[in-house]
């Protein structure tokens, strides 16, 4: 079944910031979108979830009923805020079946209280096993230290051969290459192409 599937896309903020960009997700798949620094894949992953981003250019076509999961490279900050790791997989239904031993005695902790590593695998483990479709993640391994990079490839296939579709963007080509299926450039707009 496909849950997205994007033909000719130009995304950007003010101006378009890519050339046209195509591909089809369906359910069991990983799409990685890779390019240059500033080349427009977050921007046109902000386009795909329908954060702020315009499309200027072709379609983007996500299936009506379609749950979207989706991860920013952004955390939001917590200090101050009473919530416990529980407290954050309830909010998305996230089980916490699975996850590493490590983190597992954070559950109980509040966010404030714990290393930038852990909270961001635990806001990713939050995302990654909620009940979505389709998962729209922004540089995952940002912020993971060695043992939650290494253990998310498994992490993603896991999700994938659960039938979820994953579209991320990476820097990393050795990640992509663990756990994408396939990856997309996303080619940066030349000045002359914006004329």
């Amino acid at each position: 079944m496909t849950l997205l599937h994007v033909e000719r896309a130009v995304t950007g903020w003010r101006r378009p910031a890519h050339r046209p960009v195509c591909f089809t997700i369906g359910r069991g798949e990983i799409v990685a979108l890779i390019g240059p620094n500033g080349a427009g894949k977050s921007t046109l992953l902000n386009a795909l979830t329908g954060n702020g981003a315009r499309l200027f250019s072709g379609h983007i076509h996500l299936t009506p009923e379609a749950r979207v999961g989706v991860q920013t490279q952004h955390q939001p900050p917590v200090a101050g805020l009473p919530l416990t790791g529980s407290e954050l997989l309830a909010l998305t239904e996230a089980r916490p079946d699975g996850l590493p031993q490590g983190l597992s005695a954070c559950l109980a902790q509040r966010l404030d209280a714990l290393s930038g590593g852990q909270r961001q695998y635990l806001a990713l483990w939050s995302i990654l096993h909620s009940p979505a479709d389709l998962l729209l993640l922004d540089e995952p391994g940002n912020h993971l230290d060695r043992t939650g990079l290494a253990s998310l490839p498994a992490a993603l296939r896991t999700r994938a051969r659960q039938g979820v579709g994953i579209v991320l963007v990476s820097h990393d080509a050795r990640f992509t290459q663990a756990c994408a299926d396939r990856a997309v450039e996303v080619e940066p707009l030349e000045t002359d192409d914006a004329n």
